[in-house]
């Protein structure tokens, strides 16, 4: 049998049908928050109106397999077990139940890397101060991406216990994806926990946890996912469970089971806690669904084709300068214009109609300041946008002061 070599076309008309703000503003600000598909918004309406009409509880009882559902949908999404998998209200919230959760002492070593998000060095920061545990940052390559022969020395070199690898997939402040397939397998040979920040690359990357080989993985639904804002998740491997516990418990998360005893959940969900959004809850699983239905593949060649396309229009825009790094890159593409703040030409190309936005240096204190750059534009892309779009950006930047 001959092999079928035919590119089925991605169907942008069936993108941009399913997602009515499309046609309302070109929206270029993915890595912030996407558009919703009508299929997630409906779900989570639909759920808020039950609650309206017969109660919280009650509403939620009637949706047990929906909300169950969810659990399935985002373990299909990133190659692991249902029960590898918590539900909690953001990223940000998935990422500390873990990093908090495990143990430091004096000279533990915290590994990370240079483009590393700000709300994770500072807990990096207060866990140091705390404990007299040491943050490391790993150096980059010469493509600007994490070196991971630089990270295999500093795991090897004696110097003291390396405790955890804590790198971010894809940096907020530009378009590299860092190696974090070759990172999992220098920790795993290395016998240390990997914790890796996907916030940004779940939903416009294929993501399997059993390829990149973390122990942990934090995401958001709002971002490339396109689900409702208030909504993450994380997966904690099922062999490492037992080396980290949540920081904090609550009647969902464990059982009491006698006056001066308590028992942990057998899986993930001893890091949720027993009060949640179900509606959002439900909208993230469908928001998984709707994901999966495309086929992350083609969503990742979408996505990457259509960055890559802004970043020639702009590198042949007068005065524009391009500044993402890396040997493989994505959605998010950043840019400074010559004599006009960030914040002016975000706000210039929204009069215009195109939402972008703004990589801040107090988010990115290890890289954008020794890379000698200031708040940038950020425009991130989604497989809902189109060409036209992107010359709509383009065309609508702020005239050089």
């Amino acid at each position: 049998m001959a092999l079928d070599t035919t590119i089925t076309p991605f169907d942008v008309d069936r993108a941009r049908r399913d997602t009515p703000g499309a046609a309302k503003v070109a929206h270029l600000n993915n890595a912030g928050a996407a558009l919703m598909p009508t299929s997630v918004s409906d779900a989570v309406i639909a759920h808020l109106r039950l609650e309206s009409e017969m109660g919280g509880y009650e509403a939620a009882a009637v949706a047990h397999d929906q909300v169950e559902h969810t659990y399935g949908a985002i373990a299909r999404l990133i190659g692991c077990e249902a029960d590898e998998v918590a539900v909690v209200e953001n990223a940000t919230r998935a990422w500390d139940m873990a990093f908090y959760g495990l143990t430091f002492g004096p000279g533990d070593r915290i590994l990370t890397a240079r483009a590393e998000y700000a709300s994770n060095v500072i807990a990096f920061l207060q866990v140091a101060r705390r404990t007299g545990a040491v943050v490391e940052v790993v150096d980059n390559d010469e493509s600007g991406q994490v070196s991971v022969e630089d990270l295999r020395q500093r795991l090897n070199d004696g110097k003291g216990p390396v405790r955890l690898v804590a790198i971010t997939h894809v940096p907020t402040q530009g378009g590299l994806v860092n190696p974090a397939e070759e990172i999992g397998a220098a920790t795993r040979e290395a016998g240390v926990l990997f914790l890796l920040d996907a916030c940004q690359s779940v939903g416009q990357l294929p993501v399997d946890v059993e390829r990149l080989g973390c122990d942990f993985l934090s995401a958001t639904g709002r971002k490339f996912l396109r689900g409702p804002r208030g909504t993450g998740f994380l997966y904690v491997r099922r062999d490492v469970l037992d080396q980290v516990e949540p920081p904090f418990l609550d009647l969902h998360a464990a059982t009491w089971t006698a006056p001066d005893q308590y028992q942990m959940r057998p899986d993930a969900r001893r890091f949720e806690n027993w009060e949640t959004n179900y509606a959002t809850k439900i909208g993230l699983g469908v928001a998984a669904d709707y994901a999966l239905s495309w086929g992350l593949d083609a969503l990742e060649a979408r996505v990457t084709g259509l960055a890559d396309r802004l970043r020639e229009r702009l590198v042949g825009t007068p005065g524009v300068q391009v500044h993402d790094q890396g040997e493989r890159r994505c959605g998010i593409v950043t840019f400074t214009l010559d004599g006009v703040p960030a914040q002016q030409v975000q706000q210039h190309l929204a009069d215009r109609g195109v939402n972008v936005s703004v990589s801040l240096v107090d988010y990115a204190r290890l890289d954008l300041p020794d890379r000698g750059l200031p708040d940038l534009v950020r425009a991130s892309v989604h497989y809902y946008n189109t060409d036209d779009e992107l010359d709509q950006l383009v065309v609508g930047l702020p005239p050089r002061i």
